[in-house]
């Protein structure tokens, strides 16, 4: 089955890009497998899964990855210490019960874990609230209130701020707008939190001695 990398989504490239080739890594809510197949092909990592819709996961294994059916925060309990050295979670912690403790298993089975999200304070979302007086809507976040997958939602300051309670290391962070179909974007460094559509953040324990990527 061939993968076409160059329809990938631009926040999908972007976190490949911070892949080590021969990594180990584990996709927290891998949908059909799309990140996880172009890293197995471009970077040869060692890559595993887990996604609780049974379809997402049956396109997973047609694409030979190694996929759990399952609840992400009950799954990530099961794994050793230290069993990978990246573990990523796309867009998905606006849909997550108790973020702290995912972050904290994030960083227990994995050196370095990459985060990303809509951010919900873009201009656009301000600009509708204060105009319109309903819950914003964009291409970003496009439910009604009453049929939302997303319990909560934040901003890339909210995850700075988050970062400090809870008490992890933000190691490096991108900002960027998406266009085509969010195949297509551009970063942005000025005032990120009003003017990005997306936020993405590679984290780890404070103090850690090796980066994601090191041999044992």
């Amino acid at each position: 089955m061939t993968f076409d990398g160059s329809r990938m989504r631009f926040d999908l490239k972007l976190i490949s890009s911070w892949i080590e080739p021969g990594s180990r890594v584990l996709e927290l809510g891998c949908g059909n497998g799309e990140l996880l197949a172009h890293l197995k092909k471009t970077k040869q990592v060692s890559a595993t899964g887990i996604e609780i819709r049974e379809s997402r996961v049956a396109r997973c294994i047609e694409r030979g990855l190694s996929v759990l059916q399952g609840d992400i925060n009950e799954e990530i309990r099961d794994y050793p210490d230290n069993s990978f050295d990246y573990a990523i979670l796309s867009q998905t912690l606006q849909q997550v019960y108790e973020p702290d403790d995912l972050i904290r298993s994030m960083l227990r089975v994995a050196k370095r874990g990459i985060v990303s999200f809509p951010n919900f304070c873009h201009w656009r979302v301000r600009m509708q609230l204060l105009g319109t007086g309903y819950v914003p809507k964009t291409a970003e976040l496009p439910y009604e209130w009453y049929n939302t997958p997303n319990i909560r939602v934040l901003s890339l300051l909210d995850f700075n701020r988050f970062a400090r309670q809870v008490g992890f290391e933000i190691i490096t962070e991108v900002a960027f707008n998406t266009s085509e179909n969010h195949i297509k974007g551009k970063l942005v460094n000025f005032m990120p939190n009003l003017f990005a559509n997306y936020g993405i953040f590679m984290i780890g324990n404070h103090g850690a001695d090796k980066g994601a990527g090191d041999k044992d």
